[in-house]
């Protein structure tokens, strides 16, 4: 057990909340923050030290919420900003604490950021906020790059401008009604502190930062080789200019500081596939991350053994190098994670 309360997040048991369909308090057939309220005490009874809550902001969910339109309000589905900020507040009463969703490399096409951008013209600061591009060819009917959507097919859509004429094309990692933001547009940062401070201001003690390895892309824009689509998307090789980009340290040290200014200091934890996912967690970055090896992992004592010792392996390697010396003599790292996947007896 971690001595230091600010760390609570170390050992914590953390029970998901799923809003939609956790528990309806008016019988609509919908889950509502309501319904969550009323069954904190029976979470609190199970031995949970943490709640983390799925998007619960408006959205059209397209994506169970995680195309969000407004990240600083609640889905009227779900209640209202009132009734989240009691949950909190009953959360706290019963020593639990709540971590909510950050999703920050894109929004819902239904946001007024994007709306904005559709109605205005290519180069215009509304366009900036997101990854606007003219295509290839003569009439620009080919995407900017090769780039797939991890949803499959282009992660690239061509819109319709004002006047008609087919116009540029925006970047969607995603779904097409996930449009993704620039985090080289300083208006996207202050943006999300902003968020950020919202959230903390009313309590809430953490975040889960969605895709946290995807928010800087390679502003050249190089095509990627061979072609990545769907599943394939997620091979994240050094260098790759959708992932684990090195613009990813700096954006993540500001999260931190916001943290950082609350007392007690707030707390993250990241959401990434990434092989270098690990390196988020040195010192000034996010506090922890899932580690989504184990999915892959025989479900056995000895396979799951296998995993954890090759991610403390990596992370060791990673992030006190001082020790690598030491480490790579006594073969510890012999077993740790390659680039792209985990040695260890796979799931049948």
């Amino acid at each position: 057990m971690t001595s230091d309360p600010a760390a609570w997040w170390r050992d914590a048991v953390v029970y998901q909340i799923y809003p939609r369909s956790f528990a309806d308090s008016d019988g609509d057939g919908i889950g509502d923050v309501r319904g969550m309220t009323a069954r904190l005490p029976y979470l609190a009874e199970l031995g949970v030290d943490a709640v983390w809550v799925s998007p619960w902001y408006p959205s059209p969910m397209v994506d169970g919420g995680y195309d969000v339109s407004d990240h600083r309000a609640i889905h009227p589905d779900f209640g209202t900003l009132a009734d989240a900020e009691a949950f909190v507040a009953a959360a706290h009463d019963l020593g639990l604490r709540v971590i909510l969703d950050l999703v920050p490399n894109h929004t819902s096409d239904a946001h007024p950021w994007f709306a904005a951008a559709l109605a205005s013209q290519p180069g215009s600061p509304e366009r900036a906020r997101y990854h606007f591009r003219d295509g290839r060819g003569p009439d620009g009917g080919v995407p900017p790059t090769n780039w797939g959507s991890l949803f499959g097919g282009s992660a690239w859509q061509r819109v319709t401008e004002a006047d008609g004429r087919p116009g540029q094309w925006y970047l969607h990692m995603f779904a097409v009604e996930q449009p993704d933001l620039n985090w080289a547009n300083p208006e996207v940062a202050d943006a999300f502190d902003d968020v950020l401070r919202f959230w903390f201001d009313r309590g809430v003690d953490g975040f889960r930062i969605d895709v946290a390895d995807s928010l800087a892309k390679d502003a050249a824009m190089p095509d990627t080789e061979p072609l990545e689509t769907g599943y394939g998307s997620y091979l994240q090789s050094p260098g790759h200019p959708l992932w684990n980009r090195p613009e990813l340290a700096g954006i993540q040290a500001r999260w931190r500081a916001v943290a950082d200014s609350y007392d007690p200091p707030r707390m993250f934890v990241s959401e990434a596939n990434s092989p270098e996912k690990l390196a988020f967690l040195a010192p000034g970055r996010l506090h922890t991350t899932f580690v989504f090896d184990s999915v892959w992992c025989a479900w056995d004592a000895a396979s799951q053994r296998h995993m954890l010792d090759a991610a403390l392996a990596q992370h060791v390697h990673d992030l006190l190098p001082e020790l690598r010396v030491v480490l790579d003599e006594q073969d510890t790292l012999a077993h740790a994670p390659s680039a792209h996947r985990l040695d260890c007896p796979a799931r049948s």
